[in-house]
């Protein structure tokens, strides 16, 4: 999961956290927005009981987890309505292997509900703050969509600058004669991985490890500061690369000019301000 998000819903702070192409709204937040905080578990449970609130969320399981228990789900349906009946997030999520719902500890704690099964969740608890928090999720996402398509026009407009003459170097001088394809793809993931190791101070391998639920790699993530100085990096080290420098002492002048390049831009904000 990504760092949570907080939108304002009618004064109330509503926690969203994302993993992958999916969005969990915290309905522990939502649940606060009609009882005191000690009450809202309480509200989940009531809920989550109801028969055709576990038609919903087991229909919704069936759809998309393929790994959800269909047998103890229709046990659970049988015994809705039974006074002797209790059901909790964590008992559901433990007995079926349900994704759709989850909960989380620490900082942002609560039961948090894939944004299909909060809103029906919303549905039940108000349907006009239901509205409201339709409007702010979308306005979080649109937002999302901007930067997004901002960060990928800037990587893309810098790509094309450099790339033909980083990888141009890399043939010419690095990749010995008449080896395969997967040898040269070696050779340019080393060479990619020494500019990571520059900037970031880590490998590609190493950052996927250090942040599995990221969607994209350390460049993805990086800030316009650091994709400035990427962009440098690539056409300070295509011309180190034809002096015949060999990589460990590339590696230490790309660094120098890394430390030295972002303490400039950062010490000078306005440098680039127009492009955030």
């Amino acid at each position: 999961m990504s760092k949570a998000k907080v939108i304002n819903v009618k004064g109330s702070e509503i926690s969203v956290l994302s993993s992958g192409n999916d969005d969990y709204i915290c309905i522990t937040d939502i649940a606060k927005t009609k009882e005191s905080d000690s009450r809202a578990a309480d509200i989940i449970k009531n809920w989550i009981r109801n028969r055709s609130t576990l038609e919903f969320i087991g229909t919704w399981e069936q759809l998309y987890n393929p790994k959800f228990k269909v047998v103890e789900f229709d046990h659970f349906k049988m015994s809705a309505g039974l006074p002797s009946f209790v059901l909790s997030p964590g008992l559901w999520i433990e007995k079926t292997g349900a994704i759709g719902i989850y909960v989380n500890k620490g900082k942002y704690g609560g039961t948090y509900a894939h944004k299909d099964i909060a809103f029906e969740f919303c549905s039940a608890i108000s349907p006009i703050f239901k509205i409201y928090l339709i409007k702010e999720f979308q306005r979080l996402k649109d937002e999302e969509n901007e930067r997004l398509k901002l960060n990928w026009n800037f990587q893309r407009t810098l790509a094309k600058v450099n790339y033909k003459i980083h990888t141009d170097a890399i043939k010419e001088n690095l990749i010995p004669l008449e080896i395969d394809k997967s040898q040269t793809n070696f050779i340019y993931a080393n060479e990619a991985d020494l500019l990571n190791i520059a900037l970031f101070g880590k490998t590609a391998k190493q950052w996927r490890e250090e942040n599995s639920g990221a969607q994209g790699n350390q460049r993805d993530e990086a800030t316009i500061e650091q994709l400035v100085v990427l962009s440098n990096m690539e056409s300070i080290n295509a011309m180190l690369i034809h002096q015949g420098i060999q990589a460990f002492e590339r590696l230490f002048q790309l660094n120098q000019m890394a430390i030295s390049q972002m303490k400039s831009l950062l010490n000078h904000p306005s440098t680039t301000q127009k492009l955030k």
